[in-house]
């Protein structure tokens, strides 16, 4: 399978998407733009998504704004070199902190966030819950958005369940359980169909909701 590189490849998705459940033809109508959201691999693509969690997009943006003008370049040795003042400065709560200098130190110690790109799914996902600090969810965003890994489907996210619920009419919205059964139709573009319900979770509530890419 390849990897979700273009945005030609986001349209291939959604046309076979379309096919194997008809019931995203309406939920692709209302989605307006799908987009690639595509970011460099490495290090502080990792972090950005590392500060999104938990908190709604605008304060992620405001936060990781702040971290990369205290810290410039956002690199693993700058942030293992900061006081605990630039995170305070930044926003970052102390479990993000811990978990930011976890992955700084993972790095440091030989983890190649690049190379995460070529292997398949599973093994890279390992590497990275391996590290304090980093969950399915922040996983799933890394190899989603950053390594172009085409069937990842973060089901943990509450965005993502509330479009679904909303798109289906199922009340009250899809837990990750019943997400991840839901979506086993969309195989092997459950990573096109998370943008598909990114993109419908943004003109249905008219503010973005997708993780920094």
């Amino acid at each position: 399978m390849q990897r979700i590189e273009t945005e030609d490849h986001i349209a291939l998705g959604l046309a076979e998407l379309c096919c194997l459940d008809p019931r995203l033809l309406a939920v692709r109508q209302k989605a307006g733009e799908v987009r690639l959201r595509l970011s460099e691999p490495g290090f502080a693509s990792l972090a950005s998504i590392l500060v999104s969690q938990q908190v709604s997009r605008a304060s992620a943006d405001a936060i990781f704004a702040r971290l990369t003008a205290l810290l410039n370049p956002l690199t693993p040795q700058a942030v293992l070199n900061a006081d605990e003042t630039v995170f305070r400065q930044a926003g970052l709560s102390r479990p993000k902190q811990r978990s930011l200098l976890a992955t700084a130190q993972a790095v440091m110690d030989g983890l190649d966030l690049d190379g995460l790109c070529v292997p398949d799914a599973a093994f890279a996902h390992r590497q990275l819950t391996e590290i304090s600090g980093i969950g399915t969810w922040t996983a799933d965003c890394y190899l989603l958005f950053c390594a172009g890994h085409p069937d990842i489907f973060p089901a943990r996210d509450v965005a993502l369940q509330s479009a679904v619920g909303h798109a289906f009419s199922i009340e009250p919205r899809p837990d990750e359980k019943a997400l991840l059964k839901i979506a086993e139709a969309w195989r092997p573009w459950r990573g096109v169909a998370a943008r598909l319900f990114w993109a419908y979770y943004r003109e249905w509530k008219g503010r973005e909701a997708a993780p920094p890419a």
